[in-house]
């Protein structure tokens, strides 16, 4: 009976998983959560969290349900990815939503790191006499919201570091910028940005190549810029030409404006300029940014590999014969999760351990 509980649990779970993906682009910051009220074997009611400041899963979940189910709810087991909120946020706590809709059972994936609820959910629905199950599929749960996870445990993004090389190792033509990339795989660096909240790359790279770093080749919205430039380097001529002329607005020497915008935006640049990582940081909590693509160049990237800052890696091989600046060098301790071949180019994904 009880092997038989647990399959129907993670079955059920896994549903509540798929549901949460729903929910990516549109309900950062919040996490992904998805919900499945069941009677029996049958489904009376599913939801997702659609969009931030709009109802949980939970929520939508009970407005799903049909008047002539209501009554089976007394019996009914709800499944939710992550343990419902205690708290009076922009919507009411869903725990005080679950009690009074007198939901015999909830089954939860993970507990929520957020400091405002920790566990008291699952609490008050315990202390209002609901059964209680935690922890099925807790490493897919968990995993669904690894950047939600990190920023709250670690105070600090999701950290992705990406770039592409050579066969033999090198990433770029004698320090001059190379097509390594494929029409097809620049399409999916597109698409990983629009998945991301910010995206950084060094002072030399923004200086030598301008890259834009929007999504151009995808659909979403930009991830917002950041250029690494550490205190000694301040004193060095900065140039960010992230964006078109017409969007950037007036020139900085009509407008006579300082060419300094270290720790703010820039309406001429669209981009934030940091000299450390505390102040890359504290930015990023500040604006809620839970995850970061850094896309180099080398001593940008390696700086982070040094400093053990990295969630994912993301590594584009091209079978094409280039000497010019090697890559950087992968952490011993990367754990290579996905290879995927495009066009004739390689990605290798690695997790940290």
């Amino acid at each position: 009976m009880e092997t038989n509980q647990t399959a129907t649990d993670e079955k059920f779970m896994r549903r509540c998983i798929q549901l949460a993906r729903c929910g990516r682009n549109e309900s950062r910051p919040n996490p992904m959560v998805g919900c499945v009220i069941v009677a029996g074997d049958r489904i009376l009611g599913e939801g997702y969290h659609v969009r931030c400041g709009e109802g949980h899963a939970e929520v939508n979940a009970f407005a799903s349900v049909r008047a002539a189910d209501e009554p089976l709810l007394r019996e009914a087991t709800l499944y939710v990815s992550l343990e419902p909120c205690s708290h009076h946020g922009k919507t009411p706590p869903c725990s005080d939503l679950i009690i009074r809709k007198k939901v015999r059972r909830v089954v939860v994936g993970c507990i929520d790191p957020f400091a405002e609820v920790q566990g008291r959910g699952i609490q008050r629905l315990r202390e209002a006499g609901i059964e209680v199950a935690v922890g099925v599929l807790e490493a897919e749960c968990r995993h669904l919201n690894r950047r939600f996870f990190t920023f709250h445990q670690k105070n600090r993004p999701y950290i992705i570091l990406k770039w592409a090389q050579t066969a033999d190792g090198f990433i770029d033509d004698c320090c001059r910028p190379t097509a390594i990339s494929t029409p097809f795989t620049k399409m999916l660096v597109h698409k990983l940005r629009a998945e991301e909240d910010a995206i950084l790359v060094g002072r030399v790279t923004a200086e030598r190549e301008h890259p834009q770093l929007n999504v151009r080749e995808w659909s979403g919205r930009s991830p917002e810029r950041f250029v690494f430039s550490r205190s000694e380097e301040r004193g060095t001529r900065r140039d960010f030409r992230g964006t078109r002329s017409e969007e950037r607005g007036t020139r900085s020497e009509e407008r006579g404006t300082r060419r300094d915008f270290r720790g703010t935006r820039s309406e001429e640049r669209g981009a934030t300029t940091v000299g450390s990582f505390d102040e890359l940081f504290r930015v990023c909590r500040e604006r809620q940014l839970q995850s970061l693509i850094v896309e180099g160049g080398r001593q940008t990237l390696q700086s982070f590999i040094d400093a053990d800052l990295w969630d994912e890696i993301r590594v584009e091989q091209a079978l094409i014969d280039k000497k010019g600046t090697p890559a950087p060098v992968l952490p011993e301790n990367a754990i290579i999760c996905r290879t995927e071949q495009f066009d004739g180019n390689t990605i290798d994904s690695y997790a940290h351990p």
